[in-house]
């Protein structure tokens, strides 16, 4: 699952071309900030509570590990032929997120 942020594409590519070291400062910050909310009560659905420990932060990727992380992510079918609803938290973080990057990612342009 990656992360596309809308409308900010084009930022970014210029942040990262003029500076590199910079822009990857923006998604360290960004990418962290996703991997706590994540970590927070409410940020991460929880029954065992092995999905939120599961949720992981390398650099520029946050993701989780259990496989049926999708499925909560997304919606699944089930045995009987009913459907449970996904539940959205990862697409509710990163939504969350994206003005938070794009500010940010203006706020490095303007001291370039």
């Amino acid at each position: 699952m990656g992360l596309i942020f809308r409308d900010v594409n084009d930022l970014a590519g210029k942040l990262s071309r003029l500076s590199h070291v910079r822009f990857e400062a923006v998604i360290m910050k960004n990418m962290a900030q996703i991997y706590n909310r994540g970590k927070a009560d409410g940020g991460t659905p929880v029954d065992t509570g092995e999905l939120r420990l599961s949720l992981g932060h390398s650099g520029d990727t946050v993701g989780y590990t259990k496989s049926y992380a999708p499925h909560v992510e997304y919606g699944h079918r089930t045995v009987n032929g009913g459907y449970v609803q996904g539940q959205r938290f990862l697409q509710r973080n990163v939504k969350q997120q994206e003005p938070i990057y794009r500010q940010d990612l203006i706020d490095q342009l303007k001291k370039l």
